[in-house]
């Protein structure tokens, strides 16, 4: 299983703050994403920001990352300041 963590307004357009998946349907954080996309049209549209930021075991990692069984992914919206 893959721990899927959800951050700031992420957490808030899903309603959820993490979730387990199969490491068997994500070989990558890029498919992750798209299985996570699959689940309706509120998942669609809150991981369709191509600026969200992506973390395997706390470490910033681009979505070509390779997944295992026992990975932590978290993903964060974009962040603005000023």
């Amino acid at each position: 299983m893959i721990r899927v963590l959800f951050f700031a307004g992420l957490r808030e357009q899903l309603g959820c703050a993490e979730m387990e998946v199969a490491a068997a349907g994500a070989s990558t954080l890029a498919e992750l994403r798209e299985s996570l996309s699959a689940r309706g049209d509120r998942w669609r549209r809150a991981l369709a920001n191509p600026n969200i930021q992506m973390a395997v075991n706390r470490s910033v990692a681009a979505a070509d990352c390779a997944l295992a069984s026992g990975d932590e992914v978290a993903l964060f919206p974009p962040v603005t300041g000023g």
